[in-house]
């Protein structure tokens, strides 16, 4: 066959077989050009706001607000076969549990789930609610050294205590980058004087409850050497509640991860904050 016949065919095919279809009264369906043909999707209302976590406790009570870090996409760190979302999401729940048993302060977490929340999210749960108190709970890696070990508190500074301190909040502050995109939206400046004054006296009750944490947890919880950090951490910048990050331990470290993945290690992390928290609450109404 030539070349002139098989482009005749190609051309010729087609056409034969819709005039045998029309023959056969066959219909091919043909979407209709004109409204019919618009495709409408309802997109979700960005002005919506999220439904804030439940509170529980008595409306007279003060508030503490349980942050479990990282969550979702965002793993944070892993080792010893675990993972820190997963591990500080237990801890956060065995807390609220140790705090409704006594019954004076309420309880909400900013998640009780597997989701990411950015910094300011969980920043803003705290504040919408009236937190009198914000906690965020974490857990550390040292990569490769496995023999590092403990639990330490930071509070926030806008200078970083050390340089391993710095690279910490670089790390932290890091994870509200979605795919190199920054999504938290953040402003890491004080926009005015009074703010700052706030944020002062915030931080004196932080720091407060840092040391409490560190006396009632004496003997049953081992801690870093360096256990007060500071850093210019995003999370800890609300500038009227005082809040702390508790780095619960390495999760690279054998033994830490281990305690911290087991009830006995929540329930002894749990009784100690909560212990901590009733003194502070109770120094405040002192005052």
């Amino acid at each position: 066959m030539t070349m002139r016949a098989q482009i005749l065919l190609l051309t010729l095919l087609p056409l034969a077989v819709l005039a045998v279809l029309a023959m056969t009264a066959v219909r091919i369906p043909v979407p209709e050009i004109g409204r019919g043909y618009v495709v409408h999707i309802e997109l979700p209302v960005t002005d919506t706001p999220e439904a804030l976590p439940d509170v529980a406790g008595a409306n007279s009570a003060p508030l503490v607000v349980i942050d479990a870090g990282h969550g979702g996409h965002d793993p944070g760190a892993a080792g010893q076969g675990y993972r820190e979302k997963t591990i500080v999401l237990d801890l956060a729940r065995a807390l609220r549990d140790e705090l409704e048993k006594g019954g004076e302060v309420r309880v909400a977490l900013t998640r009780d789930e597997d989701r990411y929340l950015v910094h300011a999210e969980r920043v803003d749960i705290a504040r919408k609610l009236g937190a009198d108190l914000f906690i965020s709970i974490h857990a550390d890696s040292a990569g490769d050294a496995a023999d590092v070990t403990g639990a330490s508190i930071y509070t926030l500074s806008n200078q970083a205590s050390s340089q391993a301190a710095a690279r910490f909040a670089e790390r932290e502050n890091a994870s509200d980058r979605l795919n190199g995109v920054d999504v938290g939206g953040e402003s890491d400046a004080v926009s005015t004087i009074l703010v700052e004054l706030s944020q002062r006296r915030t931080q004196e009750k932080s720091d407060e409850l840092a040391r409490l944490i560190l006396r009632e947890a004496d003997g049953v919880i081992d801690f870093h050497p360096q256990a007060r950090r500071s850093a210019a951490l995003k999370v800890l910048r609300a500038p009227d509640v005082p809040s702390i990050l508790f780095e619960s331990g390495f999760i690279t470290n054998e033994e830490d991860a281990q305690r911290l993945a087991s009830p006995e290690g929540r329930s002894r992390f749990a009784e100690v904050m909560a212990r901590a928290i009733r003194i502070y609450f109770a120094r405040q109404q002192e005052s």
